[in-house]
Parts: structure tokens; sequence; C-alpha cells
């Protein structure tokens, strides 16, 4: 008679992602039996004291060298601890935004201009389940960059990805924008999602194993041309580059980042940003390294494409969240010449890329949802002209981070960039430096044509209007701008504390 064995589960290894799933659940139970007046305040306090913990069991587990949790379908280890504790630092810096009820719907469910959205906002109602959402999509996102077989990675992105369909239509303004947005981004992420775990089918196929270290053994000599494992890698990266917004697979990002709330388009810039290439980075650097060979030119391909498009897409928008849009997607074809060279130095520079990055994207969000007028944000960027005239700590603000991605030297976009750039040349990859470098020098004329019209336009910006910042915003913005400074200063502060986390385990 055959006997069951009862899994093994390292809790404390997984107790990150068990106590952000934990805050979810109760503030979903907030939700239902608090009264009105009670329930913003309980789930945003339960949301940043999840966030809390859930980052001190990270630290608690960085001192271990490699752990197996759930069977082994989750390795905790070096380079997966850095991405779990950059990921909880950017949601905490990103989510004091959401407490500005002035950016989500009051009623979601009200149809827009209709007697019931208005008697809402008369009312003052705020749309609280935005906090559970966020940490459900966090407790995913967690998950995403230490999963270590496709079933777990599959949960893990629609955990990620299913709470941000329902945030993203939550704006309070321009609610037909923020709807289509939603519905845009949910085919998106439905069809990747469908690609992804098609790739995933094909390689058990080819491999007999869904872990990516069983898939990796597999992979020998010969086999290097099987059809199905190239068709699996082919297809795997071509959800995963769906997931991160990269080009080609790219057309709706733009409007999804223009239709959401500006808090959660900074949340998906930052947030899900780093769990996507976390995730991507373990999966060909544990999964498919030997396999290097077949899916090069293609990951290649993307990068080229993605730098190229992100550039010259950045040139031609006159909208902020559109320019940051067309940014991200440059970004990401940078980050994916990490996946090119896989070395050690590679990966080191692609994590101080991350959250450089992260930081700065959260920052120029937070700091653009101040710039409005009569009828709510501004996000055309020929209206900021002479914003330096209204509100000069503002317009500082925003050229740091904007100085950032054009790669100024002293800000930390040029450090990191600079390290990315270099660890790929050693790599014998030059010529990809060249259009990386050649892309950078495209965008950073929109970005530097921003900072032109803030501070050099004689129009002054008399039709829009500087909101002012709760305490926590300014604390936010504060700590964000002098974190680009301080890091493009002396970056060795956080290049030297990176060098500790630089290995993936299989």
């Amino acid at each position: 008679m055959a006997t069951l064995n009862a899994p093994h589960l390292d809790y404390w290894a997984l107790s990150p992602i068990l106590v952000l799933l934990a805050g979810a659940l109760i503030a979903v139970l907030a939700e239902a039996f608090l009264p009105n007046s009670l329930r913003r305040t309980a789930s945003s306090a339960l949301s940043f004291g999840s966030l809390i913990i859930a980052f001190a069991c990270v630290l608690k587990e960085q001192h271990k060298t490699t752990a197996h949790a759930a069977i082994g379908s989750v390795t905790i280890d070096r380079a997966g601890i850095f991405l779990q504790g950059t990921i909880l630092v950017l949601a905490f810096l990103s989510m004091v935004f959401l407490v500005d009820k002035d950016q989500f719907v009051a009623q979601a469910s009200a149809l827009p201009g209709s007697n019931e959205e208005r008697v809402s906002l008369k009312a003052g109602r705020f749309q609280s389940e935005v906090y559970s959402l966020a940490l459900f999509s966090l407790s995913g996102a967690l998950l995403f960059v230490v999963a270590n077989d496709f079933i777990t990675l599959f949960v893990a992105l629609e955990l990620l990805s299913l709470p941000l369909y329902l945030m993203v239509g939550l704006s309070r303004r321009r609610r037909l924008l923020s709807q289509e947005a939603a519905l845009k981004y949910f085919l998106l992420g439905a069809l990747a999602s469908a690609i992804f775990l098609f790739g995933a089918a094909l390689l058990y196929g080819y491999s007999g194993s869904l872990t990516l270290t069983g898939i990796n053994s597999s992979i020998t000599g010969s086999n290097n041309n099987s059809y199905l494992l190239i068709l699996g890698i082919a297809l795997v990266l071509i959800g995963l580059l769906f997931k991160t917004g990269t080009a080609p697979f790219h057309s709706w990002v733009p409007d999804v980042y223009q239709g959401a709330p500006t808090p959660i388009t900074g949340f998906m810039a930052s947030v899900v940003k780093v769990a996507g290439f976390g995730a991507f980075l373990r999966i060909f650097y544990v999964g498919f390294d030997l396999a290097v060979t077949s899916w090069k030119p293609l990951v290649i391909g993307a990068a080229v494409i993605s730098m190229f498009v992100g550039a010259i897409g950045t040139v031609v928008q006159r909208d902020g969240k559109r320019i940051l849009a067309y940014s991200s997607i440059a970004h990401s074809g940078f980050l994916i010449l990490a996946i090119v060279s896989l070395t050690k130095v590679t990966l080191i520079s692609t994590l101080f890329y991350l959250i450089t990055y992260g930081v700065a994207t959260i920052g120029i969000f937070g700091a653009m949802s101040l710039i409005r007028d009569s009828v709510g944000e501004v996000g055309d960027t020929n209206r900021w002209a002479g914003l330096s005239k209204k509100s000069p700590l503002l317009a500082g603000v925003i050229s740091i981070f904007l100085l950032s991605f054009t790669g100024i030297p002293l800000t930390s976009g040029f450090v990191a960039k600079f390290n990315l750039f270099t660890a790929v040349f050693v790599t014998g990859n030059w010529w990809l430096v060249l259009a990386a470098v050649i892309a950078s020098a495209i965008a950073a004329y929109a970005y530097l044509r921003i900072i032109v019209q803030i501070y050099l336009s004689t129009t002054p910006a008399s039709s829009v209007t500087v909101s002012v910042p709760s305490i926590a915003t300014r604390v936010t913005l504060a700590i964000t701008a002098l974190f680009t400074i301080v890091i493009g200063v002396a970056p060795s502060l956080l290049i030297d504390f990176s060098n500790t986390f630089q290995t993936f385990i299989r």
C-alpha cells in the first residue's frame, strides 16, 4: 500500500511572501467588515506594516547561501534575496503615493459620468481595495523572482498580473481612458501568459522536467538543435518580452502607462519591471545557459529593437507618461544586454541598474502627479514650460530624474549605464554597447528637451498649478532624489553591497 509523504515547506524562507498574502487577506476582511470611515486607514496601515515585516524577513534570510523551499520549486539564493529586498523597498516608496485618494475612483462599479459616480465623488469615497490588490501583486512579484519551476513561475506570474489589471482601471479622472488601458493590459497579459505556458509545455516535452535545473541538465551536445527546445525557449522568451514591455511586443504599453492612475504607473514601471527582469535573469542564467547558441540571436534582436524603438518613441511623444513608457522600453533593451553576456559581472551590474532605475522612476512619477490644472494632472510636457518660475524645487527634482535617465555623470543613471555597458563590452559584445550608446544619445534629446522647456522657456506655466504635497510625499520625493545623487557621487556604497548578491543557485 502506497503511503503519502507530507511535502517539506521551509516557512522561514517563504515568510516574506506569506506575510504579504496574510496582509492582503486581512485587508480584504477589513473592507468587508469595517465602516467606511475606517477602511482606508486600516488598509493603508496593514499594507505598510506588511511591507516592513516582509522586509525584516528578507533581511533575516540574507546570510543564508541558499535554501530550497516548497520541494525545490522555490530557491532562495543570494540574487533572489537581493531582488526581493529591492522589490519591497520600491514597493514601500511607490505605495506612499497610493495614499493620495484624489488619484483613484470613488466607486469603480459606477459608470463614467453617471449620477451614481457624482454621488460617490460628492461623498468623498475612496476605492481602498487598491491596497489589498497591491499586496497580492507584490506577493506574486516576490515569488516570481525565486521560482525554480514553470508551474510556480506561471502561478506567480498570474498572481502578479491579475491585480494589476484591476488597479489600472481605477483612475479617478479620464475614466474611459483608464478602463480602456485596463482592458488592453488584460488582453496583452492573457496573450503573454498563454504563450509563456505553451513554451513551458514544449520544454517539458523536450526534457521531461518542469524545473529550470532539470531542463538545463537535459541540454547536452547535439540536443541543442532540438526543435522542441528552440521553439520552447522562443515562446518563453516572447512571453517574458510581453510581460516586461520590451519591443517588438510593446504596442499597448504606452496606452497602459497613460491611462492608469499615476501611482499605479509608477508601481508598474518600477516594481513590476524588477520582478519581470529578475525572473528573466533566473530563467536564462539557470535554465537555458547551456543552450546559449540557440537563443542568443533572438535575445540580441529583441535588445537592439527595443533600444531603438524606445529611444525614437521618447522623441516623438509629448505626454509625460508616454515619454516614460517609451523610456522604459529603451531601458528594457539595455537590461536584456545582461542576458546576452551571462556573466557574474553583468548580473551584478543588472541588479545595480534595476534598483537605481526603479528609484528614479518612482520619483519622477510622484513629481509629475503634482503638476495639475482645474481638470486634473497635466501630462502634456509643452504645458510645463516655465515651471521653474512657479516651483523651482519641483522643477529641480524632475530635472534630477531626467538627467539620471539621460546618463549624465554624478547621477545614479550614469553609473548604472557605465557599469552595465562596461560589463557587456568586456565579453566581446562591443557592437551592442555601441548600439546602446547611440540609442541613449537619441533618447537624451527627449529628456533634455523637457528640462529646457522647464527652465529656459519664456512662456510662463500660467495654465498649470503645483499641488501641495503631503509630508509623506515630500519625504519620498526627497529620498528618491537624494538617492539618485548620492549613488551617482559615491556608487561604491551600493556596488560593494550588491557584489555580495551575485549568484543564482542551481
